[in-house]
């Protein structure tokens, strides 16, 4: 069975907000939550950006069962990959063996703020390999020494391993972010429901790996009211990561989505209180073999009605696919 999950997504509620909000998730019934891990929103109507690890923290100490995992973290500027695994090292610790490090190669929104030029696309995928190994081989125990063509590790050592190792996940697009995360990761993450990705993730090694994928809704007993909500924070969406890797921050998103319209964004994700409609623009993740799949209730203030509908109504239907 596909196991559904719920998205504490930083950049639409504060850190507060999100700790009571995944542990209300963890009672009605997620299989599982994942965690965004930016420095600033895509849109200023969103209007938020708490510290992932800091809420991850709180959220391992505030729940019980549903496991945790960021969707996800970039190990390549922001963060160093050694200081990457001490975090999700601790993080492990203070879950019991829930989390799960999800790690992708970036966008310009959150790490152009360490003041670094921007790489291309293919050295972002090489440094993202080589913070794949730095942090494998941290988790591994012992003493790292490491030289790369972009990064170098002197003497670290994770003082405080845990029991079980924490999972790597890597998100993919194509080729060769498949091919990296296929040799490399424990399972694949992916936001477009695309089967072609699996394919590409089992020839490279991924096969029998779970694949994890993530997709926006706008529940609202009000459709309008959704899909209103939908296109003030999330039209973003629908732009490609080829397009967000690359813009640097609100206003260049702004800019780039104005001539986007309510009448697409609605037409791409499920808005209002159908849940047949629900259903069916989840589904193409189903058919396209993915084994869990993470939903972002769009809208900080809406998230107490839509996780009371998804026990009631929402969940109940998916898992009768």
């Amino acid at each position: 069975m596909t196991a559904i999950g719920y998205t504490m997504m930083c950049e639409q509620a504060p850190p507060d907000q999100l700790v009571r909000d995944v542990r209300a998730a963890e009672r009605a019934g997620f299989d599982f939550s994942v965690i965004s891990d930016h420095y600033a929103p895509w849109l200023t109507s969103q209007g938020h950006s708490g510290y992932a690890w800091s809420i991850l923290g709180a959220a391992a100490q505030a729940t019980e069962r549903i496991p945790l995992m960021t969707f996800v973290t970039c190990p390549i500027m922001r963060y160093h990959p050694a200081v990457v695994a001490q975090k999700a090292a601790t993080v492990q610790i203070l879950s019991g063996g829930r989390f799960r490090l999800g790690l992708g190669a970036g966008e310009n929104l959150n790490e152009h703020v360490v003041g670094e030029r921007w790489p291309m696309a293919g050295v972002r995928h090489a440094m993202l390999s080589e913070a794949v190994d730095v942090i494998s081989a941290l988790f591994d125990g012992g003493n790292v020494t490491y030289r790369g063509e972009h990064f170098d590790v002197e003497q670290a050592r994770l003082w405080d391993l845990p029991e079980t190792r924490v999972p790597i996940g890597l998100a993919v697009s194509g080729k060769k972010s498949c091919g990296v995360a296929g040799e490399k990761a424990d399972l694949m993450i992916a936001t477009e429901p695309k089967r072609e990705l699996g394919e590409m993730f089992d020839a490279a090694g991924g096969k029998g790996k779970p694949r994890v994928g993530q997709i926006a809704i706008a529940y609202d007993t009000d459709r309008d009211a959704a899909v209103k909500r939908a296109h003030e924070q999330f039209r973003w969406f629908g732009l490609g990561w080829k397009v967000n890797a690359d813009l640097t921050g609100p206003p260049a998103f702004e800019s780039a989505t104005r001539f986007v319209t309510p009448d697409q964004v609605a037409e791409q994700l499920p808005c209002g209180p159908d849940v047949d409609e629900h259903v069916r623009k989840i589904k193409p993740f189903f058919d396209a073999g993915f084994d869990e799949i993470a939903l972002v209730q769009i809208g900080g203030e809406q998230q107490d009605d839509f996780i009371a509908w998804a026990e009631r109504e929402l969940l109940p239907a998916l898992r009768s696919l």
